[in-house]
């Protein structure tokens, strides 16, 4: 058996058109759940807001995710990965004494060294398991059925350029972190802009350690080139997907903390609250997990559409040449 992508429901292998929605062919099913053959984008309806080319390519997104609920289990493991590596590093903090303001400058650098040594593994695993992901979601895209061994196996033959980026990354974080500290109002201002900057530019390195395996300079500039030939030069970063998700979690979780608090103090029960608040506390994990996951497939169809100027037929749609906004002159 398995399930149409349109309605959910159970049908038989051999059947290509569901008998409860109607929803038919392979190349229909394939296209519903994120792969099938590129396609050149559409352009985008005049007028249309960011915000809504934001919650079209949230909604594709979407739909790749629930017909590879898998995906989830990148982030989550890159999640637990990063309160482990940060449990750690508090652990080291502690015992090297770094918060002994009389040991002066033996102090101040052993506390950078940690906070290096901190952002290093911390990169290391979030963007292995990002890569892992990246590389499902680019089979699933040309039509493939990755499974979750598949995206591990392709992050583990990348983890040299892994280990390499997370060590360029880090050392640029530490260093930008480093100057803020030491510097006024304004320079902290233009840190902040070039902090930004450094964003927007390596916006692609994910994919294209993945893809193109590159060492982590090739790839810096490589996400630079990428950004600036498929969207032009002056951009300024268009919230999209990450606002979408944020808004659609909040319009969840705030009606709710709301519901329980009033239903715990109606009550007076501690129980009520206490439950509450795990409710509360699973969802927004899994609000966190689902954004994660998202932000990472529609980096994919970004990443297709300006490399190779298509898309995935789901996306074809989705405003993607929109996806960063052009600075009015």
């Amino acid at each position: 058996m398995k399930k149409c992508p349109n309605c959910t429901s159970l049908m038989p292998r051999d059947v290509a058109r569901c008998l409860r929605c109607g929803f038919d062919s392979p190349a229909q099913m394939s296209a519903a759940a994120g792969g099938g053959a590129l396609v050149a984008p559409a352009d985008a309806p005049v007028g249309r807001s960011r915000f809504r080319n934001g919650w079209a390519l949230a909604r594709e997104s979407l739909r790749v995710l629930r017909n590879d609920k898998k995906l989830l289990l990148f982030p989550l493991l890159a999640g637990l990965a990063s309160v482990l590596v940060l449990a750690l590093f508090m652990a080291s903090v502690f015992a090297s004494g770094a918060f002994d303001e009389n040991r002066g400058v033996q102090t101040e650098a052993t506390g950078w060294l940690l906070v290096f040594a901190y952002y290093c593994v911390n990169y290391l695993v979030i963007v292995f398991f990002n890569s892992a992901l990246v590389a499902c979601a680019m089979k699933r895209f040309r039509g493939g059925s990755p499974s979750f061994g598949y995206g591990l196996g392709k992050a583990r033959r990348r983890l040299g350029k892994i280990a390499a980026w997370a060590l360029f990354a880090a050392s640029i974080g530490v260093l930008l972190q480093f100057i803020a500290e030491r510097v006024g109002f304004i320079g902290k201002i233009v840190i902040a802009l070039l902090g930004a900057a450094w964003t927007l530019a390596t916006y692609f390195v994910v994919p294209v350690l993945v893809v193109e395996k590159l060492g982590p300079l090739d790839a810096a500039r490589r996400s630079a080139k990428i950004v600036k030939q498929a969207w032009g030069e002056s951009l300024v970063s268009n919230a999209g997907i990450g606002l979408v998700s944020l808004l659609l979690t909040l319009l969840i979780i705030v009606p709710l903390g709301i519901g329980a608090i009033a239903l715990a103090i109606n009550l007076q029960s501690l129980a009520v609250a206490v439950a509450g608040g795990a409710t509360l506390l699973v969802l927004i994990v899994l609000a966190a997990l689902i954004g994660s996951a998202l932000n990472s497939i529609a980096l994919c169809a970004l990443y297709l559409y300006a490399t190779e100027g298509k898309v995935p037929q789901a996306f074809a749609n989705t405003g993607l040449q929109h996806a960063f906004a052009t600075k009015k002159k």
